[in-house]
């Protein structure tokens, strides 16, 4: 079909981007990437983004186009994505979606469409003056069944969750949708057994603060302060505990860990659901 793209999914350090890179090499195809954090300038070493020489000259789309300040939401995204897309396909090569946000690809790729209305940044101010607990209690009069889907402590996306029910009026499983998608969709997911998935992200932090992630994130602090898209990004945030005197920077560096090891089995638990991804080594939800 001319419709027709390749996904690439899975947690964290399972190898996405160099196995999209050789898969593009092999299908004349380019690469889109679906990594909330990769959309934003000099947000590098933490975010694992690929390099000019990694990306071994395939055009890669959706990294560095905004900056930090920026609060580039999952509808921007996909708007910006299904460009690139349809300019790859009008250039006759395949487009190859790579990432592990899967929000994005959710909405990219499957339909799930989000309402459409501009930010209330005024209430969203109200609702970051208040503690998660306090959130938790307003969501839970508002629609407690969207309360039930968010991790603890998401204060970012409880407040989205709130904006979403007040501005429709309607709980949040009714104001979203999902349709047809115009898309053909081969989907594919990379993981590795625990043990070896959770040694990788280890190894990989430890190279993340060999190449200069202490540094980066002292840059970043000076260049934009202590906005929202840089202390609440994992890598970032836990150094700045560092900077902070909450610990040391072995401890940080391990807190690190936990919290990448975390986000895979996040990652994993959402991508589970779609029935049609073929795994090189399933996700088995009983392992824990």
């Amino acid at each position: 079909m001319n419709n027709k793209v390749i996904a690439v999914v899975g947690a964290t350090a399972t190898g996405k981007t160099e196995y999209a890179i050789n898969l593009a090499k092999k299908l004349d195809g380019e690469i889109v990437s679906a990594d909330s954090r990769l959309v934003y300038k000099d947000l590098n070493i933490a975010t694992a983004k690929p390099t000019e020489d990694e990306m071994c000259g395939i055009p890669h789309y959706m990294i560095d186009i905004v900056s930090p300040e920026i609060d580039y939401s999952a509808g921007l995204y996909v708007k910006d994505a299904y460009n690139c897309i349809m300019k790859i396909l009008n250039k006759g090569k395949l487009p190859i979606i790579v990432g592990g946000t899967g929000l994005y690809i959710k909405i990219l790729l499957e339909n799930y469409s989000l309402p459409d209305f501009e930010p209330d940044y005024k209430l969203r101010e109200k609702l970051s003056q208040m503690t998660y607990n306090q959130l938790s209690d307003i969501l839970y009069e508002l629609d407690s069944d969207a309360l039930s889907t968010l991790e603890n402590n998401d204060k970012k996306k409880i407040i989205r969750y709130i904006e979403i029910v007040k501005h429709t009026g309607l709980p949040l499983k009714q104001s979203r949708g999902k349709s047809n998608s115009e898309f053909d969709v081969e989907w594919i997911g990379l993981n590795f057994p625990r043990d070896i998935l959770y040694d990788r992200i280890n190894k990989r932090v430890d190279l993340m603060v060999e190449k200069g992630m202490v540094e980066e994130t002292e840059y970043l602090i000076k260049k934009y302060g202590r906005i929202p898209n840089i202390i609440d990004t994992i890598g970032y945030k836990e150094i700045i505990s560092y900077f902070d005197n909450q610990c040391t920077l072995n401890e940080a560096v391990e807190k690190l860990k936990q919290n990448t090891r975390n986000y895979a089995k996040r990652q994993l638990t959402w991508f589970r659901k779609n029935e049609y991804i073929k795994w090189n080594f399933y996700p088995d939800k009983k392992k824990k």
